[in-house]
């Protein structure tokens, strides 16, 4: 392990640290006892380690909670050459440095391609999944993918710029309460997206955001691959959906399924940034996930 955490790693204490992956700073919150469970926590986009603040706590009192801001993303600084398969080579190392070799991993979002990149380095190092409105399939595409799709077919400048319209204030803003029922929307707050805009704001950041939209086409395409490794190895899981996603089609829920005939799912009536409104019961969900594995 690249640090001692001590006592205070004993006592569940969630910690921020930056650590140097290949010569960049990664910053990661760490929780929790580094002999029980791993759980290693990936974000979506717009958000950061920040989307885990409701969980670790609790997580963290049975699990060794890693949650890292990928890079350009929180605290974490930027990469020259960004991607989700070197975001991957980024955790897995943030992972060894941690002395963590098998682990539960949180599928999220922009976390999906990452976690996925490492299931399928290693099956071995997966002790289960936890799908998070997360996509892995076309059924996922929704109408509102059209322009994006169009440009991984195409991509000429205009369809570009329509594919990277969300990269402002307002598209940061919807990604959380864009198109959900008013009253699931009055209990996310503001300070989400206002944080998010400020660091994509930062210099290179918005360029890093439409290298990774360019690169979720390539993600997209391993969506076979993807679907042929969940077969074969059928890793336990659990999938908690906010079933108000405006950006991921419900008919992903059947796949996952079709995919993972054992998966346990609860659907929620809350948003695509499910942790915002339903993060205890999700939370007492995990632990048990793990708990009940540890039992087995």
């Amino acid at each position: 392990m690249g640090k001692d955490w001590g006592n205070q790693m004993q006592t569940g204490a969630a910690h921020r640290e930056s650590f140097d992956i290949a010569g960049r700073s990664m910053s990661a919150v760490v929780a929790g006892n580094p002999h029980t469970p791993a759980v290693l926590l990936l974000h979506g986009f717009p958000s950061s380690s920040h989307s885990f603040r409701n969980i670790i706590p609790r997580l963290s009192q049975a699990c060794f909670v890693v949650a890292p801001d990928l890079p350009g993303f929180g605290q974490s600084g930027l990469i020259p050459d960004p991607g989700f398969n070197r975001f991957a080579d980024l955790v897995e190392e943030l992972l060894g440095q941690l002395g963590v070799s098998s682990t539960y991993l949180y599928v999220h979002d922009y976390g999906a391609p990452v976690a996925l990149e490492l299931a399928m380095r290693d099956s071995s190092r997966v002790l289960g999944l936890v799908v998070q409105n997360a996509n892995a399939h076309r059924t996922g595409f929704g109408p509102q993918w059209r322009d994006t799709i169009t440009f991984w077919e195409t991509p000429s400048k205009e369809n570009e710029q329509k594919a990277m319209a969300h990269l402002s204030f307002e598209g940061v803003r919807d990604q959380y309460v864009g198109g959900i029922p008013q009253d699931i929307a009055s209990r996310i707050s503001a300070d989400n997206w206002m944080e998010d805009w400020r660091v994509m704001s930062q210099p290179g950041h918005l360029a890093l955001q439409r290298a990774l939209v360019k690169d979720y086409g390539r993600y997209a395409d391993r969506f076979d691959d993807i679907a042929a490794y969940l077969r074969q190895h059928q890793p336990p899981a659990l999938l908690l959906w906010g079933r108000h996603d405006s950006f991921f089609d419900s008919a992903e829920i059947l796949s996952w399924l079709q995919d993972l005939p054992r998966m346990e799912a609860h659907i929620f009536d809350g948003p695509h940034f499910l942790l915002e409104t339903h993060a205890a019961q999700c939370a007492e969900l995990m632990l048990d996930f793990v708990q009940r594995r540890r039992a087995t």
